[in-house]
């Protein structure tokens, strides 16, 4: 008797969300690759696909919820509470790439339909879940405007990210992790300077929120 009989349709989707990706850069989202995935995870098909019987943006956001999860195990928190903020979002954000890289095709037909503009709210929902999880990650407590506004900036900066690493053939896609990183440095000088206007000590003691917020990209 397979293991999986017993599984919840929600441990089901778990189960079957890394594999389904492979499966999506040569079927695309749809019902043959929830099929491939369940071969694979020898879970029964009929089950499968009443697990994912939402569609593709199903199968999309239980793959990018592995991501999250994913992410998470790959920049720990031990290791997290050595960075500065800064640093820390820089570490989620290469993790999520470095964690993408191997299904980068899946990735671009994924973004094709969340593009959509039938998808356009449950794309905005994904990123922001996202962004959430990765300001959680790093230690971010805010209640207040903030708690949106970091979220938001955030989202823009990660979806103008996935933009440049979807086309990026550059080694270990050093090309994204260098627009990451311009990105960020342009915004930290503008701070600095603002902070010297104002009589304020600049440097890593800045607001992420506010260096991110001054990037405008559109958000995925």
């Amino acid at each position: 008797m397979s293991d999986t009989q017993d599984l919840t349709l929600d441990e089901i989707r778990a189960l079957l969300a890394p594999a389904l990706a492979r499966h999506a850069a040569f079927d695309g989202w749809r019902p043959q690759a929830v099929t491939m995935a369940a071969q694979e995870k020898d879970v029964d098909a009929d089950v499968a696909q009443l697990a994912f019987d939402n569609g593709a943006i199903g199968m999309i956001d239980a793959w990018f919820a592995s991501i999250d999860a994913r992410m998470l195990d790959a920049v720990p928190a031990e290791q997290l509470a050595t960075l500065s903020i800064r640093k820390k979002i820089l570490a989620l954000v290469e993790a999520r790439l470095a964690l993408l890289a191997p299904d980068r095709e899946a990735l671009r037909r994924a973004l094709a339909i969340l593009a959509l503009p039938t998808n356009s709210a449950r794309a905005a929902k994904l990123a922001w879940r996202a962004a959430d999880i990765m300001w959680r990650a790093a230690g971010d407590t805010a209640a207040d405007f903030n708690h949106y506004t970091k979220r938001t900036t955030l989202t823009a900066v990660y979806a103008s990210t996935l933009l440049v690493f979807v086309d990026d053939e550059s080694e270990g896609h050093a090309d994204s992790r260098a627009f990451l990183a311009r990105r960020v440095e342009n915004v930290m000088q503008f701070e600095k300077a603002k902070a010297k206007w104002k009589g304020v000590g600049g440097g890593e003691r800045l607001s992420l929120a506010r260096f991110i917020g001054r990037l405008r990209y559109p958000a995925i």
